[in-house]
């Protein structure tokens, strides 16, 4: 059952990232955008172009910039499309992360659970960040 309560879906999003190097890729070829779309765990329509969320292996492949390898952490919590307050609670624990350094983030929401993507690099200490914000160590 969908979770609404913004309390609940922090308490409840169990981060977990996959392992896979992901890549932001935009293209406004219509012929790239056809051959890149079955293979991308993301995709949407932009004025600019299509934008894909594609593995390295796949960016790489497809000739599309890999200057930004991102890594995913899935909050597993099942969010309701109409529950309020997660995305902001985990963008800011983020971008205020460990000493206030920061950690940048792109959110993209499915429809069974929202999905962080941050540089691979920071991919260790975003997922402490998000487990000391669901334990309720950190202000969400």
């Amino acid at each position: 059952m969908a979770v609404r309560d913004t309390a609940a879906m922090i308490a409840g999003m169990a981060p977990v990232a996959d392992g896979v190097t992901w890549h932001f890729c935009t293209t406004a070829d219509a012929e790239l955008a056809a051959r890149a779309r079955p293979t991308a765990l993301a995709s949407f329509a932009e004025a600019e172009g299509m934008s894909l969320v594609l593995s390295e292996k796949e960016a790489v492949a497809l000739g599309f910039d890999t200057d930004l390898p991102m890594a995913r952490i899935t909050l597993t919590v099942q969010s309701a499309l109409d529950g309020v307050g997660l995305t902001a609670a985990v963008a800011t624990a983020l971008a205020t992360a460990l000493a206030g350094e920061g950690i940048p983030c792109n959110m993209v929401a499915g429809y069974h659970h929202d999905h962080v993507f941050v540089p691979v690099a920071q991919a260790e200490r975003a997922l402490e960040v998000l487990r000391r914000l669901a334990c309720g160590e950190m202000d969400g």
